[in-house]
């Protein structure tokens, strides 16, 4: 658990510690904003494309290999970035961190279930999803303290020596599974590569006005790769892109949960800073405000991670997503003249209900699914996640270019309409779960 943790609070952490580097290093290499901010896109595209296939590849050849593998690129790549001397070198770089960060992501959640007891599963997602949380929410903080005292480069050779920790407890303890006996399936890679590439690229490019015809253009693109993509893998035993995992209700319910929870804290997270801010209050001062969100999550979810081992998922998920959409709810209708104090406390209630939710929905799709194909589903669980995150922070931005002065408010509102629908979504999960359990044995005649 310690170069799990390690490793994947490290390829966490870089989705969300260089944002606050961009000016820096966009004075340095004497380039645009706009353009600086390709330091970040690659690292998530490369991310958000190629956690399916590794995941794949990880049922193949072995998870324990997938994620070694991504460790070390992803450090390597950390050094390249660090001496980089011009913008398309770091972009480049950055694209290659990402895809040793997706060797970490689409094989953590499989390594993790054979590491602990199937009695103990939901304590183990608790800690993973603390890490997860804890590392997304901390990233711009750790990124602010290193930029006062160092270079930018340092956020990278962080990573170096953290690696090569990572990979040497890696190399004597990660645990060897089974492996399936089939080919890569390189069809299915390219389609889903190309998909995913396309919808991304085309949602971000509709937050800019010069940008329509190009968003809808890869749009069409995306949908007719995606449409080729179902009919390639519908059929397969084993598909790329887990259709068969899909058919299990429990399973895709609680990827629709996580889709719609996952949108609905992405879309809190960027909208909020830009409300805050409305208000009257600094930066500074909207760092601080927003901090009970994050700290309750780490707080909450290794309890609710326990909590899941004994109880289901879709009591705890449901009660944590309605919980998460009333300070959503309550953030949106914020009055002008509020307090910190009640600013903070909502903030908080969000962080509860988010916290309460994830682990038990992680653990409830782990559980769904043979062992054999935990790979597929934690590849999944982890694109789930960015996709959401993704279309998410797209959302708000075209949310802004639609209506400037009201586009935070209408993010908060629809993050809490998608909340209660993830809360619903749920919910019905227990009644699948009802269905699906075999009747009690008849009594036998006295």
């Amino acid at each position: 658990m310690a170069t799990i943790i390690m490793a994947m609070a490290m390829s966490v952490l870089d989705t969300t510690i260089v944002n606050v580097a961009l000016p820096s290093i966009a004075r340095q290499f004497e380039v645009s904003a706009a353009s600086s901010i390709w330091v970040i896109n690659a690292y998530q595209m490369a991310v958000l494309v190629s956690l399916i296939p590794l995941a794949s590849l990880g049922e193949i050849i072995g998870y324990r290999r997938v994620y070694q593998a991504g460790l070390i690129v992803f450090t390597i790549a950390s050094l390249v970035c660090a001496f980089a001397n011009s913008l398309v070198e770091l972009t480049v770089a950055r694209a290659v961190q990402g895809f040793g960060a997706a060797g970490i992501m689409s094989v953590n959640a499989a390594l993790v279930r054979f590491t602990y007891p199937s009695s103990q599963l939901g304590r183990a997602v608790g800690i993973n999803a603390l890490v997860v949380a804890t590392s997304a929410a901390v990233g711009p903080t750790v990124g602010s303290a290193v930029l006062a005292i160092a270079d930018w480069r340092w956020l990278f050779v962080l990573n170096v020596p953290l690696g090569l920790i990572a990979a040497s407890i890696a190399a004597f303890t990660l645990p060897h599974t089974e492996r399936m006996h089939r080919p890569l399936n390189y069809v299915g890679a390219f389609l889903h590569v190309a998909t995913f590439a396309l919808l991304v690229s085309g949602l971000q490019s509709l937050a800019h006005e010069d940008g329509k015809v190009a968003a809808i253009l890869q749009l069409a693109f995306g949908c007719g790769f995606g449409a080729a993509l179902v009919r390639h893998e519908l059929d397969r035993t084993a598909p790329l892109v887990p259709f068969d995992l899909l058919r299990i209700p429990i399973f895709s319910l609680s990827l629709a949960t996580g889709l719609c929870s996952f949108f609905a804290q992405m879309s809190a997270y960027v909208a909020l800073p830009f409300e805050i801010q409305r208000l009257g209050r600094s930066a500074v001062e909207t760092g601080l405000l927003m901090t009970p969100w994050p700290v309750a999550v780490a707080c909450v979810a290794p309890f609710a991670g326990r909590l899941s081992d004994r109880y289901p998922a879709a009591i705890l998920g449901g009660a944590g997503l309605i919980t998460m959409s009333a300070g959503l709810a309550l953030l949106a209708t914020f009055p002008e003249d509020g307090s910190a104090v009640n600013l903070m406390w909502r903030m908080a209630l969000c962080g509860l209900g988010f916290g309460f939710f994830q682990a038990p929905n992680n653990r409830a799709m782990l559980s769904a699914v043979p062992r054999a194909r935990s790979g597929a589903a934690g590849g999944m669980l982890s694109t789930v996640r960015l996709l959401g995150q993704t279309v998410g922070a797209a959302g708000v931005a075209i949310f802004f270019r639609a209506h400037a002065e009201g586009g935070a408010k209408t993010a908060l509102t629809v993050a809490t309409v998608l909340s209660v629908v993830g809360s619903v979504l749920s919910f019905s999960r227990l009644r699948v779960h009802q269905a699906a359990s075999p009747p009690p044995p008849p009594r036998e005649a006295t």
